[in-house]
Parts: structure tokens; sequence; C-alpha cells
């Protein structure tokens, strides 16, 4: 065969090539393929058997943001509750909850970077702390310190993690887990703002307030039914926040709370100005009680010192205060301010905390206060 047909050959290939590939003017253009939907947002839900088991907050939470319109989420992690969870609905039951660990042991044997490895979210809910508390041994910086590692391992596997922690509900599982748990979620939020960030925020969710460890848990520790629909209505609104919208109150506000009465303020000793004390049950369970002392200055001079009474009828017994000096003499409970917390300005307010036992019955006690 010649040179000079084969090159015919080759050319008349070409021209069809072309033509077959040529848009003619006129000829409608085809539309590029349709791209596939947006790549769910990976949502790990982080912690102990709070989150493990059942953990039912994660699947009311799952449900609550697919109807506010939050459908292209995945939760992800290496457990899963298996949809135990049995609410007549379907729900993303993946989790990184594990029973009985801690955040300074998941920090110290390194366990979060294979979980972020495996699972590549982008946000982390965190509710972690509970198990630290335990015996009261283990200092706050040090809790504090691997909630930063955490953080820092979270970043190091995704530089822009949105990282939601929680102010730990109610942990009344040994005698000092109380006062601990209030004093670790007061820390909780200078922490997050010291490390939250721009690309990489920290939202701190308050998961403490209202949430009544007597009739939210089962074991003063572990919520129950109340307690996970308590959990998954906090969680709900700072989640959809992170995830580029704020959906409808989950349920109807209700009606406005009554005003409580303040109790008359007590009469001082002259020099002293006014002062009104207010008190408050924060929480009960069987057999003690964690109540709240407001302490105002209703003088127009700053004080440096104050004093507060507590008269409590019916047998209670303090055993453990903070933000303040507290002793009992019978029924009557005595707290002065610590060095910190004495000053305040014309209208400043500060306020104290105690446990106490109690045998069945709780009056709301008679309360005075004196400034100086």
């Amino acid at each position: 065969m010649s040179r000079k047909p084969l090159r015919h050959a080759v050319l008349a290939a070409i021209i069809t090539t072309l033509a077959l590939t040529m848009v003619l003017p006129g000829t409608p253009v085809r539309s590029a393929p349709r791209q596939s939907a947006a790549v769910p947002t990976r949502i790990m839900p982080l912690g102990d058997s709070i989150t493990a088991g059942p953990g039912c907050w994660r699947a009311l939470l799952w449900n609550q943001l697919q109807t506010a319109g939050f459908s292209n989420i995945d939760f992800v992690g290496s457990a899963s509750d298996g949809g135990s969870c049995n609410y007549g609905f379907s729900y993303d039951a993946d989790h990184e909850g594990h029973g009985g660990f801690s955040a300074v042991g998941i920090a110290d044997n390194n366990q979060l970077p294979p979980w972020l490895s495996a699972a590549r979210p982008d946000v982390v809910v965190m509710h972690l702390g509970t198990n630290d508390l335990w015996g009261g041994w283990q200092s706050m910086d040090t809790i504090l310190a691997a909630f930063t590692k955490l953080v820092g391992q979270m970043r190091a596997n995704n530089p822009s993690m949105k990282i939601i922690v929680s102010q730990i509900i109610p942990h009344h599982g040994c005698t000092t887990c109380p006062a601990d748990t209030i004093t670790l979620n007061n820390r909780i939020p200078g922490w997050a703002a010291g490390l939250t960030t721009i690309q990489s925020p920290i939202v701190v969710v308050d998961q403490w307030t209202g949430f009544d460890a007597a009739t939210d848990t089962g074991d003063g520790v572990h919520p129950n039914e109340s307690g996970f629909r308590k959990m998954a209505n906090r969680f709900h609104p700072a989640l959809a926040r992170v995830l580029g919208g704020t959906p409808p109150p989950t349920s109807p506000p209700g009606p406005a709370p009554s005003a409580t009465p303040t109790p008359p303020p007590s009469t001082p000793p002259p020099g002293n100005g006014r002062c009104t004390a207010t008190y408050q049950v924060v929480s009960q369970w069987s057999g003690g009680f964690q109540g709240e002392v407001s302490v105002r200055n209703g003088s127009t001079a700053a004080t440096s010192t104050w004093t507060a009474t507590v008269s409590l009828g019916s047998g209670q017994q303090v055993s453990q205060a903070w933000n303040a000096t507290v002793t009992q003499a019978g029924a009557t409970v005595t707290a002065r301010n610590v060095s910190w917390n004495g000053g305040l300005a014309p209208g400043g307010t500060t306020s104290f905390g105690f446990l106490a036992s109690s045998t069945g019955s709780n009056p709301t006690p008679v309360v005075n206060c004196a400034v100086s």
C-alpha cells in the first residue's frame, strides 16, 4: 500500500471526528452533567457515657436539626448506639462517646487523633469532664489543660474545626462532685474565650442551668428522658448557628415567669447601708440539696465586706460551701465574704453556694445580710 492512500485515510478520519464534535450555529448545547449534592457537614458527638449510652440527646438533636431544615449533615464516630433510642423516627446513631472516659485520660493517651482521622469531622460537640471530677483529686487546671490539648488535636486534624463545648450537667456522684462541677463550669467560658478564633470558633453551651439532678437524671449523674430533652434543646440553637442558620425555637415560648417576691432587706447596723439577700434552691435530690444566696449592695457607697445569715428550719446541715466562709450554729448559717468578693459597688451583687443534707422537707429559709 502506498503512503498517499494512507495519508488520505488518516485525513478522512480526522475530518469525520471534527464533524461529529463541532457544534453548528443553532444546534442546542448540552448542559454539563449535574453536580452531586454538597458534601454533608460531619458532626462528631464527643464524650463519656452521657454521650454514649444510650445518649438519646443525640437522637433528639438529630431530629430537631432535620425538622429545622439541616438535612445535609452526618453524625460521625467510631461508636454507634444501633438506633436504640425509640422515638418513632430514624436518626444517625454514630458518635464518639465512651463510657468511663475522662478528658484527662483521652488527652494523656492521645486517643482523640485516630478518632478524628477516621471520622474527619467538621464540627465537634463535646460534653466531657464528668469522670474527671470523681473523688475531687484532680485539679481544674489539669482538666482545662486536657481540654486545651484536645482542641489542639482537633485543629491539627482540621484547622477550620468548629467546636461546641458544654458546661456539663450537674454531677452528684460523689461528695465533692456538685461543687467541683460548678467550679469547672464557671471556668469554661473564660478558657474558651482565650482559645477561640475566627477560623476555629469555640462555642460554649450551658447544659447546667435549669438541669435538675433530682428530676433530670436517674442516678444523680446520667440523664433520664427529661434530661436528654433538655440537653438536645440546649445544643440545638448553638449547633444551628455553627451550621449557618438560626432555626425557630423547638417549642413555643411558655408564659412569662411570675415575679418572685424579693425578701425585705435586713435592717443593717448604723453606717452599714442597705443589703438585700435572696435565696434559691438550685438543685435537690433524695437526702440533700444545693442552695445559693445572692447578696446585693443597695447603698450609695461601695462596700468592703458583707455578712449573710440563712435560718434553716428543718434540721438541714451544710456540708460544703464556696465563694464565702461559712459556719453553722444550730439552725443559723453565717456566711462572710472571701478576700476577692467583699467589695461591692453600689447596686453590685455577688453570690455564694452550699451543699446541705435534708430529711425530707426543705422549706425556704429566712435570709438576711449586712454590708459595711
